[in-house]
């Protein structure tokens, strides 16, 4: 299993953490931010593929922000694919 830690920008979540197995989510915890909205994000990704959690979530704007949590996980995902 690969664990991935990112730490996001322009949102308020402080931490970002991912495990993931064969290109499937198994687990994402946020650190700060909106704990219920959230946990609601990290549960509907729980056994996606990162590719398909990727399209969901990228370009997803918070208000007048040019992010948002959901942006900034896809974002995650993305830098943790391109490490692996």
């Amino acid at each position: 299993m690969k664990h991935y830690t990112y730490r996001p920008s322009g949102v308020c979540s402080q931490l970002i953490e991912i495990d993931a197995e064969n290109g499937i989510i198994e687990n994402v915890q946020f650190t700060g931010g909106c704990n219920g909205n959230l946990q609601g994000i990290s549960a509907l990704v729980k056994g996606l593929p990162v590719e398909s959690a990727i399209e969901k979530l990228s370009g997803i704007r918070c208000g007048f922000k040019d992010t948002s949590c959901p942006d900034q996980l896809s974002r995650a995902l993305q830098a943790m694919e391109k490490e692996a």
